[in-house]
């Protein structure tokens, strides 16, 4: 493969990468150094490049070991960072100014309710182990099979099927218990509260209830069936062009500091 081709079929992906990168990193600026940084890595060792799998597997493969690099002797966030974040960012008035400001002047600072699942879907993917959540993005999001993931991650096929398992047992489990579009019991509606707060003249019901997912939850969905829902969902959204992405990524910045 010329560099030519090599660069020729990298654009064809690299809205995928970035968009997978971002949703592992949950960071903007980091999903492009090591976006850019994977790129580099790989026309660099192009002509190793045996053709085993595609290009993208291949490509994918090296910005996977680069995020895994990322966060080598980093914790993980917990579960309840996005409720604390939340709760200081009400309690405070300049924190407040900055998400209006955002919300109001930003290109793409309006808030969607789905838009903010995918966002959910992030966070909440952070508490994961990170073999765990990277398995469950390639899979669940970005459609890979089994076998091209092993050749992603360098795992066995039943390392790879456990922890896909694992991580999907997992984030069903948390999103019973936190989300309340998925379970009466759920405590977290952030969902409605940030959609009342920048929307409203909206009614928050009746857009809650335009999400196909929280309307089969009233219907009494099983949460497999729930979950599954939701992955499709994120599947239709890109977190680096939505109309939302500048709002989330302001929220990105700010959930580092109540992830412990």
């Amino acid at each position: 493969m010329t560099e030519k081709e090599f660069h020729s079929e990298f654009l064809s992906f690299q809205k995928d990468l970035k968009s997978y990168l971002l949703r592992i990193l949950g960071n903007k600026q980091d999903s492009e150094d090591l976006s850019q940084d994977a790129y580099i890595k790989a026309s660099q060792k192009i002509s190793s490049f045996k053709g085993n799998s595609t290009l993208k597997t291949w490509v994918f493969s090296i910005a996977t070991n680069l995020a895994r690099d990322h966060f080598r002797g980093k914790q993980r966030w917990s579960v309840d960072c996005m409720t604390n974040a939340a709760d200081h960012a009400k309690a405070t008035p300049e924190l407040m100014h900055r998400l209006f400001e955002v919300s109001e002047k930003s290109p793409a600072g309006k808030m969607e309710i789905k838009e903010h699942i995918d966002f959910c879907f992030t966070c909440i993917g952070k508490t994961l182990p990170i073999e765990n959540q990277i398995a469950l993005i390639l899979k669940d999001i970005y459609n890979f099979k089994v076998a091209e993931i092993m050749q992603i991650m360098d795992l066995s096929e039943g390392k790879v099927k456990h922890a896909i398992a694992d991580a999907r047992n997992m984030l069903i489990h948390i999103f019973d218990r936190k989300c309340a579009l998925v379970s009466k019991t759920g405590a977290c509606y952030q969902c409605s509260e940030l959609n009342g707060i920048l929307n409203p003249k909206q009614n928050q019901q009746e857009e809650i209830m335009k999400v196909k997912m929280a309307a089969e939850a009233k219907a009494g969905l099983s949460n497999d069936r729930l979950y599954q829902m939701r992955a499709e969902l994120i599947q239709t959204i890109d977190p680096l062009n939505a109309q939302g992405s500048d709002l989330h990524n302001y929220f990105l910045e700010l959930m580092p500091h109540y992830s412990k």
